[in-house]
């Protein structure tokens, strides 16, 4: 295994390009700076919304200048903190982006209690007068919507004050994971000692050695164990104050306070866990293939990465992929998608939106970043294998989602709910992999794809859902007066997984710590999206690859609609309604499909 790269020896070419948002770290400051005057200046609007249309449209134009301006600070400054998060000066910058945000949101905590203020006949009036603002009415109507839930003027600002020391655990947890966190190294057959990190750790637990992926599987737990009481104090500290929140705006819970952003049904969370219990025997007869496949007696948590198929084929050498390589796998299987589609792609891969390779100090994982203004951009870990290849085509559904919503609505509309948030990642990802599996009938390859596929059902729709229960069970333990110690949450944590995996694997003691490495549980309730986004995405997915009549159209009005409708709204556009069980029970059923084809294959292979 390759040692880490420092930043400084990274290509050009394999880097984003930050220096299109900023050219460096002095224009930067001046735009913060000049934000700071704008902030300033935005007060002298305070008590005069309801004056006129004309000078309601002035107000929420220039608010959403300076919202732009806020966004596109924070991003290059968080975006250059996650090239390497121990780079102290870009921890300042960030930490200045963050208190930024704050300030603006302070500086408009008055906004929306003056337009609840106003008699909604007024505002019909103003909207019917001023065709600017007429743009603006989803907007308001949002506002409207959640009149319940807005307090008084005073109580806004104090709440915005307050968001920021809210942040703090998942900030403290963001530098305990990325800048301080380290791991003991793994020995390799021969002695040899391969690093271990939160991005090398799922490559060491495709190890065709049992050996490796047990040290690598007990030295990673082990480290977060050392760290449990801290952490469960982090996590507790979060929760509560989502729960400060959720009972100061008057929602009946945390959960109820999350999902209403979108707004989505908390019976679509609830039924989502539902389907998936109901299906649970579908995951346990995959465990028990696992099991017969990797030919152990007893099934272990750290042999839950390992391949399938390649430690059935003693001695065959894992496929690995060139970036380049990946790049062309992405514009074929996304083919079906249009050369409008393609050529979005084209201008990422050619112009630097993607950051590729792992350095000391990056940030792990990958995400699509950017705002209203920029192109997007990707940050990744590339490892060479297929799941980096999948990992690609994932990312650029989030940069060209983006790219179509902010090229066809103006900035109020220009961003997207979370909830569609991994529709489109989704999409591109299972386009790829039934184009992958149309140009192959060799056996070994079909095995070797398939196998993929159930791992993202596996990692998607199961281990998330399983995150979302879990999510849900702590949020429920605090607001009945509990307290988070590392025994509750590992005891919680450790009960799950059992229940998911079932009776063919062994819960090993490690597992139960697996709760402390999530970020996404300190923005709370968003795992859940990653299943419901794959349950809709694979019903899309289907209707494009099977030629349906205006699919691809519809799919591309759903990409370029923003927020300028609601998140079920946009998805029935693609005749998918997550209102109703079905897509989620419909996904679930293509699991079983290609279960019983990797039953199938396995069978004539011999293995």
């Amino acid at each position: 295994m390759a040692e880490i790269r420092k930043r400084e020896d990274q290509k050009r070419e394999d880097t984003w390009d930050l220096e299109a948002i900023y050219p460096d770290g002095e224009a930067w400051k001046s735009e913060a700076d000049r934000l700071e005057e704008m902030l300033g200046a935005f007060a002298s609007h305070q008590g005069h919304m309801g004056d006129s249309s004309s000078r309601m449209y002035e107000i929420l134009e220039e608010y959403c200048g300076i919202q732009n301006l806020a966004e596109k600070l924070y991003v290059y400054a968080s975006m250059k903190l996650d090239e390497n998060t121990a780079d102290s000066a870009a921890q300042q910058r960030e930490g200045r982006a963050r208190l930024l945000i704050t300030k603006l949101s302070d500086a408009c905590a008055w906004m929306e209690p003056e337009i609840l203020a106003l008699d909604e006949e007024r505002l019909e009036r103003f909207m019917g007068e001023h065709e600017g603002l007429a743009g603006y009415r989803v907007y308001l109507e949002e506002i409207l919507r959640r009149k319940a839930h807005t307090l008084s003027e005073d109580k806004e600002q104090i709440l915005a004050r307050a968001a920021q020391i809210s942040q703090g655990p998942g900030q403290i947890y963001t530098m305990f994971q990325n800048a301080d966190l380290t791991f003991e190294s793994v020995s390799g057959p021969d002695g040899e000692r391969l690093p271990l990190t939160k991005e090398s750790f799922v490559a060491l637990e495709q190890s065709r050695d049992r050996d490796i992926r047990r040290q690598a599987f007990q030295k990673l737990y082990g480290a977060y164990e050392a760290f449990g009481n801290t952490l469960a104090a982090m996590f507790d500290a979060k929760v509560r104050g989502s729960l400060f929140f959720a009972r100061e705006r008057g929602y009946g819970s945390t959960l109820e306070m999350a999902l209403d952003d979108g707004p989505i049904p908390t019976e679509v969370y609830d039924q989502l866990i539902r389907t998936v219990h109901q299906n649970l025997p579908a995951m346990h007869r995959y465990v028990e293939l696992r099991k017969q496949c990797l030919g152990v007696e007893v099934l272990h948590m750290y042999d839950v990465y390992a391949p399938m198929t390649e430690l059935s084929r003693a001695g065959a050498p894992e496929k690995t992929y060139t970036f380049e390589e990946a790049k062309q796998m992405v514009l074929d299987g996304l083919a079906p998608l249009g050369e409008d589609y393609r050529n979005i792609l084209r201008e990422g891969f050619d112009h630097r939106w993607i950051d590729v390779y792992e350095n000391e100090g990056k940030r792990g994982g990958a995400y699509s970043g950017g705002c209203y203004g920029t192109h997007p951009y990707v940050l990744m870990n590339f490892q060479g294998n297929l799941n980096s290849v999948f990992t690609l085509a994932h990312e650029m559904g989030h940069s060209v989602h983006s790219y179509y919503t902010r090229k066809n609505q103006p900035y109020i509309y220009g961003d997207y709910k979370i909830f569609v948030a991994e529709v489109a990642s989704t999409c591109n990802e299972a386009l790829l992999i039934g184009s992958l599996l149309d140009k192959t009938d060799d056996a070994a390859r079909r095995m070797e794809l398939v196998q993929y596929l159930l791992e993202q059902f596996k990692s998607t729709l199961f281990r998330q859902t399983m995150f979302a229960e879990f999510e849900r069970m702590a949020h429920q333990y605090v607001a009945q007066g509990g307290t988070l110690t590392a025994d509750t949450l590992c005891g919680m944590y450790r009960k799950l997984n059992e229940e998911y995996f079932g009776p063919h694997m062994v819960s090993d003691p490690g597992i139960a710590w697996e709760w402390a490495r999530i970020p996404h549980f300190y923005r709370p309730f968003y795992v859940y999206q990653y299943a419901t986004g794959f349950s809709a995405a694979m019903a899309i997915a289907k209707k494009i690859r099977e030629g349906e009549d205006q699919a691809v159209e519809h799919y591309l009005k759903f990409l370029s609609s923003g927020s300028s409708m609601s998140p079920l709204e946009l998805l029935r556009l693609c005749g998918v309604d997550m209102a109703t069980p079905r897509p989620v029970q419909d996904a679930l059923e293509v699991f079983e499909k290609y279960l019983g084809e990797m039953e199938r294959l396995r069978g004539q292979s011999g293995d």
